[in-house]
């Protein structure tokens, strides 16, 4: 009786649709749109003023057992974002991720259970070398997820793209996305390399993984 209940509550979601077809046939989704224009601002607005407290620290290389800062791979500054605490801002940036995560969970039995999220901030001429996002200690998390919030009329001159190496009938293939406001990205955590080239206009986003326990 249960399940009936449950298949009656369930409503398809298009946007949820394609997120998962595009994972299952090429390991990645970009969405346009995922936020609003007003979201995105209301995101970047807590973002600067957390900034602007000097909450943030620069970001490292690692978990947090063998955490390191090199310069010379990451050049980003990053506050961690504790749901818990939220304000109303990333109340309203959670509300949404974890309407993804019950929908993924419910359709595709992914069992994510835990999810981690951080606003970062890349200055100018700053970068991050390709690299993959899971440790050789902790392969938790499942899929990563970024979240872009500059400015309406970001242009590809300023530079901060993120590139994804995908492997197509076994030749790479470099996939470039552009940090347009209010576009999401959403790649498998374990299997897709990827970087950010150099900035030359501060960038901002939210970026997180949604975790196994």
């Amino acid at each position: 009786m249960g399940h009936l209940f449950e298949a009656i509550d369930f409503v398809e979601n298009p946007l949820y649709e394609q997120i998962i077809s595009d994972i299952a046939h090429q390991k990645f989704s970009l969405v346009e749109q995922f936020f609003t224009p007003e979201e995105v601002a209301i995101f970047r607005q807590s973002l600067m003023e957390k900034y602007e407290e000097d909450a943030f620290k620069k970001a490292a290389i690692g978990n947090k057992l063998h955490e390191t800062i090199v310069k010379s791979i990451r050049g980003d500054v990053i506050l961690w974002m504790d749901e818990t605490k939220a304000n109303p801002a990333e109340t309203l940036f959670f509300n949404k991720i974890n309407a993804l995560v019950n929908y993924l969970n419910k359709t595709c039995f992914l069992g994510i259970l835990q999810k981690e999220f951080h606003y970062a901030i890349y200055p100018k001429n700053t970068f991050y070398k390709r690299h993959i996002d899971t440790f050789q200690n902790d392969d938790r998390r499942k899929l990563s997820v970024v979240c872009y919030l500059n400015e309406a009329g970001w242009l590809p001159e300023n530079g901060g793209e993120l590139v994804l190496y995908l492997n197509e009938n076994g030749e790479e293939v470099e996939k470039v996305i552009y940090p347009f406001p209010g576009r999401v990205v959403i790649f498998e955590s374990q299997i897709i390399e990827h970087e950010v080239k150099p900035v030359n206009t501060q960038r901002l986003s939210i970026t997180g993984w949604l975790k196994t326990r």
